[in-house]
This record gives C-alpha cells, structure tokens and sequence, in this order.
C-alpha cells in the first residue's frame, strides 16, 4: 500500500503524506476544528496534527515537553515520562520558511482508554514545530500503544497495511506544508 500523497488537512490549507490505510477519524467522530486525527485501519495506532496557540512562556526542549504534558493532562495520563528531545533542523521541513525552530520528544503515558479502567502504557512520539509569526505552535503526535493492542491479523489473505513506524511519522511532520496562512486569521 502506498501512502496518501498531499492529504489535505484543515480545509486544503495544509497538506501532508500520511502513512498506508490512515483513517481519517472525523468519518468516525466528532474532531475538535484545531485538529487533524488519523487512525490505523487494525491496530490502535494513531496520528494528530494539531494547531495550538503559541506558547511564547515557554522556549526550546521546555517547549516541547510542556506539550507533552498537557497532551498527558487533556488525556488523564496517570503518569508521564520523557525519553529524549532533540533539536530537529528545520532544513528537513516543508515549513523550513516560516518554522525558525522544531523539536522532537519521545516518551511514555500511562493512559487508560475511553471507559476502560486499566492503564497502558503508551509510546508518544510528538514533533512541535514552532510557527511564531502566525503565533502557532503545530504538534504531530504518533501514539503506539503495546503490541499487544494492535490487533493486526497475520491470515495469509490479509491486505492491512503493517502497523505504523517513526520513519511514517517522520514522513508527515517532514512533509507538512502550508498553504493557505488565511488559515492562522489577519496577519
């Protein structure tokens, strides 16, 4: 399977790869205007692009991580810890022009799904890329929950698409663009 080349997020005013078989979940469900949501066909992967207020309290990795948190907040997370954070050169960005500064976390939230008592714990990959003139700041979160959750089935005739990777993520932050900053209201 391939993936969706130039997917248009928020009307056509961004646009992005996203990776073989995405669900678009907004087919599914009420999604917040300020989000994008996208699930695997089979496990219980997902993808989120999100358009936040610019957190200008905040600077550099205490940026990325105090969205990690929130994130972990919003979701009831019963515990929260960050891996790494890294720098990502906004070289290797569609938004190179208008993103002075991106960082990437990687972490782990023990959270528990909706009316479900047990908590899992669950991989949280999240790029923030930083967009100050439009006083934006654009989150990509790719949740991997255990192994065991993704439910993908191994029959011989399975035409699923395999479960998700970094280097998919990697994908759709890389290849986020902007199209229309109308979007973002009067400049």
């Amino acid at each position: 399977m391939e993936p969706t080349r130039d997917y248009p997020l928020f009307g056509g005013a961004f646009s992005a790869i996203l990776p073989p078989g995405a669900i678009d979940v907004s087919d599914l469900r009420p999604v917040p205007d300020n989000q994008e949501v996208f699930c695997h066909p089979v496990t219980d992967q997902s993808l989120i692009v999100e358009l936040l207020e610019l957190q200008a309290h905040v600077c550099g990795e205490a940026a990325a991580r105090y969205h990690f948190e929130d994130v972990g907040g919003v979701q009831g997370a019963r515990s929260q810890q960050v891996e790494s954070v890294q720098s990502l050169g906004s070289e290797s960005l569609a938004l190179r022009s208008c993103c002075p500064e991106a960082w990437v976390l990687s972490g782990k939230q023990q959270v528990a799904k909706e009316n479900q008592q047990v908590a899992k714990d669950v991989a949280v990959h999240q790029a923030l890329l930083r967009l100050p003139q439009y006083e934006t700041d654009v989150l990509l979160t790719f949740n991997q929950p255990p192994t065991s959750d993704n439910r993908s089935s191994l029959s011989p005739g399975n035409v699923s698409p395999p479960p998700w990777s970094l280097g998919d993520f990697e994908q759709l932050v890389t290849s986020l663009n902007l199209h229309d900053p109308t979007i973002f209201g009067p400049q």
